[in-house]
């Protein structure tokens, strides 16, 4: 499945919940529920806003970090998404 197909179908919880669980960082997917819970929205559309904040905000290094990492990996799509949550998951805890 394509990246872009999985982050469509975050509006399904189990999708999100597989999804979060699959990237293997726990203490990333716990802050996230948590952070959706405070602002009043699931799981699925927090994790959308962040890619969405991610691809449109991250700087040119940012990007090439990524990319490096991402041509090193089995699993690119865990890569980005797992870099794309936990910048959101740090803007949003020092706001």
């Amino acid at each position: 499945m394509l990246l872009g197909d999985i982050i469509a179908s975050f509006q399904d919880e189990a999708v999100i919940n597989e999804t979060l669980f699959s990237l293997g960082d726990l203490a990333l997917t716990a802050r996230l529920v948590a952070l959706a819970a405070e602002s009043n929205v699931s799981t699925g559309e927090l994790a959308m806003q962040s890619v969405g904040r991610f691809v449109n905000g991250a700087s040119d290094e940012e990007w090439l970090a990524l990319f490096g990492q991402m041509s090193r990996s089995d699993n690119p799509g865990q890569v980005f998404l797992r870099r794309a949550l936990a910048n959101a998951v740090s803007d949003l805890a020092n706001r």
